[in-house]
Parts: structure tokens; C-alpha cells; sequence
């Protein structure tokens, strides 16, 4: 196998011998799945460039050079074709789509396989390996070695050319590899996943193609740091339309992120109701059960019969979140019981929901902290936990999936810690080991007397 890094700079000769130039880049026609290499473009005398065909003139090649199979005179030069991708200038260190893993990465190098007398591009190393063999191999040899002291493995990471693909034709700059068609197709999550990744540029072209109602999804499926930098960087109509067209909770947590001429803004533009619901929420403190809360839930008198309870949910919105209970209150808004919608559909339409409610109620206060309340649902195995304020009244409801995302929130904190310290400590070993292969080579130069001081 042979890769990019390993052949930029090596030396293109004739079929005689004669040294023409080095290698700077090879050209691919894109229309392959693992296309060949078509043309070698390289810097004669003077760092002038040339392009020639592959095909007509490469006889050999070798992580150490090309060699022709002509001599210099007979060489045509060519030019680079529609078609053609350059794979130094148009690929490496550019942002790709993994479009089988679904997430935006860097190419740090090219994998290239020999088929006969062709080259072919395998796929683009994305890992950290490509970076090290940039570098030099000897960094890469050195850091695999260090890995392996703790039991771990540095594998390559390579993403095959049929998973990628070139959205933007202006060859000067690889961007997308998902078509505007295949982002209709994909799940919001993977849309924000890709999203995410993407520079503010690249990020806008790619969301101008969704609608509201595909922006607002992908949004709310954000990571919490991208969220509110995203609806930042949008005009103000577009985000106060989709922030208002949110769970009250998931706007309620971007908004709080941004800054207050942009957040005021934003609630001043959207509709009344919208903005008075986020800046209700906006009153509790985050890491509470009152700021991971929603708002957006179904309670009833205690005084209302089964059948005016169906239809209460009949009437609901079509993207209201899920309903798990109807909560059941009194004249004065207290949470008095709750009702499975099982009870509700096994029960006559006409019995009044104070006397079938379960009147044992587990709830949290408004300031109870996040990991508590998550505790507390997972330990009484519910789907949602009704907060009350100090008057017992219904303010909102905390769900499992909130709970599950104060968990991963927790979890992801201490596995960034762990990372961390794992990389300074191959890091380290790495250093350790090149300093020791320095000092060997020092060693046998001198012992050989090939060291010579200036």
C-alpha cells in the first residue's frame, strides 16, 4: 500500500535516468468507485509545474519515485480535465461526509493501491495516523509503539472514495459529501450531527436547503454548545421562528446561552405566548428540575368526566410531545392525582376523574437538582415527573429523556476527562521513545564515524 504523504516530494525520472522534477500531486477522475490515478502532476527545475498522463507515460512507482517510460523528449504535457480531482489540493486536509458514519471529518491523508500497472485511491485516512505520517513516518512508527506500552492500538481510519462524494463541483474546494437530496432523507439527529461539525459557512449553505420544520428538528438534536452559536448566527426572523416553533424547554436552553441583545431580540420577534412561556422558564436555575423542565403537558379538573378528558387529548397539536399521564388538579391548580391513559381508555366516559385519579403522587420541586430528579425517575421507573411550585401547583413535567441527557451530560464530562489524560500519557511515551531513537542513532553515528560537526 502506498499513501499520498509518502509520495509528495519524490523524485520523476525518464526512462534514462535523468531526474525531471518531484512529485506535488496526482489527479483522479471522480467518476469511478475506487478511481485510478489519471494524471501526475510535478515541479520541474525552477518549481515550474507540469501535468502529464498517467497512463501513457508512468512505467514505475514507489513510495521512493516515479519512473517513465520514455525519455524527457518525448513527453506531451496535458492539462487538467473537468472530470479530475487533485488529490493534495482538493482533498487532503479538506472536511469530507463520512456518509456511512454520518459525521464530517478531516483528510489527513490518501490510501493508494497498486492494480497492475494502475494506482488506484482507496479512501481518505481520517485518523490520527495520517496526521503522524505527515509528519514523518518515524512519528507514526513511534506513537503505535508508545499505544501498544499501555495495551492500546492506533488502527487506521479509513473511509473508503464510494463514501464520499463531491457536492460542490468548483473543484478549489471539496465541501459536502451529502447531496441536498439526501439530507431530506436522513434522521434530524444525523442531520445535526453533521451540521455540528461544519464551519459557520458551510453550515448556513447546507441549511438553506431544509425547511423550518427539518431546521427546527435538527436543531433540537443539536449538542448543547452548537445550539445557541447556530441560532446566533442566523437572521433574526428565521430564529425566532424556529425557536418558537420548539419545545418551551429546548428554546428556554438556547436562549439562555445567547447573548441578551440577540436572546431579547429574538423573544420579541416571536409570538406572545411562545415568548411568555420561555421567559417563564427562563426564571428557573439550569441544572434544576425547573430549567430542564417542559411546560407541555395535559392536566384536567378533578371535576372533569373521562369523556371530556379524551377529548382534551384529541384536540392536542400533532407535534405535542407524547402523553404518558393526564394530571389531574383541584380548584385551586394543585396536583391532587394522576391518570394513566390505559385507566382512561378501560373506563365509562362518564365517571369523573377525581374518583378513578391515583392520588399518590411522586413530584419534585422546581429547585431540585437535575441529577435528584433523573435519580428519582429511574428509581420509580415513571416516564415523567411533575414539578410543583410552593403552592403545589403543576408547573411542568420532567421526562425520561431529559433525565437520560443530565446523565449523558455527566457521563460525557468524565470520559472527556479520562481522554485526556490517556492522550498526554501516549503523548509522553511517544516523546520518550523518539528521544531514545535519537540518542541510539547519535550513538551508532558516532561509534561508526558517519558524525561530522559543522
Amino acid at each position: 500500500m502506498l499513501y499520498l504523504s509518502q509520495m509528495i516530494g519524490k523524485p520523476v525520472v525518464d526512462a534514462t535516468g535523468e531526474k525531471l522534477g518531484t512529485i506535488s500531486d496526482l489527479a483522479i477522475s471522480t467518476g469511478e468507485v475506487f478511481p485510478r490515478i489519471t494524471s501526475l502532476a510535478f515541479q520541474g527545475p525552477g518549481k515550474v509545474p507540469f501535468m502529464i498522463s498517467w497512463r501513457k507515460y508512468v512505467d514505475q512507482f514507489t513510495e521512493d519515485g516515479i519512473v517513465l517510460g520514455v525519455d524527457a523528449h518525448d513527453i506531451r504535457f496535458s492539462y487538467l480535465q473537468p472530470d479530475e480531482v487533485l488529490l493534495a489540493r482538493d482533498l487532503l486536509n479538506r472536511q469530507i461526509v463520512d456518509t456511512q458514519g454520518m459525521k464530517v471529518v478531516r483528510v489527513n491523508d490518501l490510501k493508494l493501491s497498486q492494480s497492475g500497472s494502475q494506482l488506484r485511491l482507496l479512501g481518505a485516512e481520517v485518523g490520527a495516523r495520517g496526521i503522524l505520517r505527515g509528519l514523518h513516518p518515524l512519528l507514526e512508527k513511534a506513537a503505535v509503539a508508545g499505544a501498544k506500552l499501555f495495551g492500546k492500538r492506533i488502527d487506521e481510519q479509513l473511509i473508503a472514495w464510494n463514501y464520499m462524494d463531491l457536492l460542490d463541483r468548483d473543484l478549489s474546494e471539496v465541501q459536502l459529501s451529502v447531496t441536498h437530496r439526501r439530507l431530506d432523507e436522513l434522521h434530524p439527529a444525523d442531520v445535526a450531527d453533521i451540521l455540528e461539525q461544519l464551519d459557520p459557512q458551510q453550515r448556513a449553505t447546507v441549511f438553506e436547503h431544509l425547511d423550518d420544520a427539518r431546521a427546527t428538528e435538527a436543531i433540537s438534536e443539536m449538542e448543547d454548545e452548537y445550539q445557541a452559536e447556530f441560532i446566533d448566527d442566523l437572521d433574526d426572523a428565521r430564529a425566532a421562528r424556529l425557536i418558537g416553533n420548539m419545545d418551551p424547554d429546548d428554546a428556554a436552553d438556547i436562549v439562555r446561552d445567547l447573548p441578551y441583545e440577540k436572546a431579547e431580540t429574538l423573544l420579541r420577534l416571536m409570538g406572545m405566548e411562545d415568548a411568555t412561556e420561555i421567559r417563564r422558564l427562563l426564571g428557573y436555575k439550569d441544572g434544576t428540575a425547573g430549567g430542564m423542565m417542559t411546560t407541555q403537558f395535559v392536566a384536567v379538573p378533578r371535576t372533569a368526566t373521562v369523556g371530556e378528558t379524551i377529548e382534551v387529548l384529541r384536540e392536542l397539536d400533532d407535534d405535542h410531545p407524547t402523553v404518558h399521564y393526564v394530571y389531574v388538579t383541584d380548584d385551586y391548580d394543585k396536583l391532587v392525582g394522576v391518570l394513566s391513559l390505559r385507566t382512561l381508555v378501560l373506563t365509562d366516559d362518564r365517571k369523573v376523574v377525581g374518583d378513578i385519579m391515583y392520588d399518590d403522587v411522586i413530584s419534585v420541586s422546581p429547585n431540585e437538582t437535575e441529577e435528584d430528579v433523573a435519580a428519582d425517575i429511574f428509581k420509580y421507573d415513571i416516564p415523567a415527573m411533575p414539578v410543583v411550585d410552593e403552592r403545589g401547583a403543576i408547573v411542568g413535567i420532567v421526562t425520561t429523556e431529559d433525565a437520560w441527557d443530565a446523565i449523558e451530560d455527566d457521563v460525557s464530562s468524565e470520559r472527556a476527562k479520562v481522554s485526556l489524560g490517556m492522550g498526554l500519557g501516549i503523548a509522553l511515551v511517544t516523546l520518550l521513545v523518539l528521544a531514545l531513537y535519537t540518542f541510539v542513532v547519535v550513538q551508532i553515528m558516532s561509534a561508526t564515524g558517519t558524525w561530522h560537526a559543522n
